[in-house]
């Protein structure tokens, strides 16, 4: 059965996470807004149906036949084992969800530098905010969250450079876009900290060149990073440590 997409048209945002996830194991997909016959009407008719017994909150979420399942780490927790993303061991797919429950806590933490106040004001209305908040995020928390996620690859007693157990999981694949990501939004503070965690650099190496990756990543359905997602580049923010 195909899976259905539900996530904002034109951005990657937090729906990339589970993009990649059903790229990477080739899995029948549609993403419903970037559906001429469909759109973002269908997803909002969803969101605010008042009869549908579980409506998500808010995008992304995954239909799979009459289940709807919402929250990009709930997703991936509940796409793991059917698409062969996650450890066979249950200790261990535990462990994967915390991972992925911490990726999704760095990614707020990257979208409250451009909006530190209010999502509902631009940019240009919290500029001084957003240059404290960056500068901050920069110094401390980009280090704090990378230096963590190093530590599990190098730490990871089944080896084979990957996150979790000796094979690819959604982590892998999500820590790959939390790498492309910082790397476009801030480029100079990611300059100073290249070569600190070689095992994230080459984890993000490994998953370009995975097969499925590399062939969605040059096509057209990979949308650019633009300043309308999670990860957007601002001149004032593109700050050294």
């Amino acid at each position: 059965m195909t899976y259905e997409l539900y996530y904002w048209d034109g951005i990657q945002g937090r729906g990339e996470f589970v993009r990649l996830a059903l790229e990477d194991a080739g899995a029948d997909y549609v993403d419903v807004t970037r559906d001429p016959g469909r759109g973002t009407n269908e997803m909002m008719k969803l969101i605010k149906s008042t009869s549908e017994a579980h409506i998500p909150f808010a995008p992304p979420f995954l239909r799979d036949g009459d289940q709807i399942v919402s929250h990009v780490a709930n997703i991936l927790f509940y796409l793991g084992p059917k698409l062969g993303l996650a450890p066979k061991a249950e200790t261990l797919r535990w462990f994967a969800n915390g991972l992925q429950l911490t990726i999704t806590d760095f990614v707020a933490e990257v979208h409250d530098t451009h909006h530190p106040i209010a999502i509902s004001k631009y940019f240009e209305d919290q500029k001084p905010e957003a240059e404290a908040r960056t500068c901050e995020f920069v110094r401390h928390r980009i280090p704090k969250f990378l230096g963590y996620f190093e530590r599990v690859l190098q730490q990871n007693p089944d080896g084979a450079a990957h996150a979790v157990g000796d094979g690819i999981t959604s982590v892998d694949l999500s820590l790959f876009q939390v790498m492309e990501g910082l790397t476009y939004a801030f480029p100079k503070a990611m300059k100073h900290y290249a070569g600190h965690y070689p095992a994230l650099e080459m984890l993000r190496d490994k998953v370009k060149r995975r097969p499925n990756i590399a062939e969605y990543l040059a096509s057209p359905r990979r949308l650019a990073f633009n300043e309308n997602g999670i990860f957007r580049y601002y001149p004032e923010l593109d700050i050294a440590p």
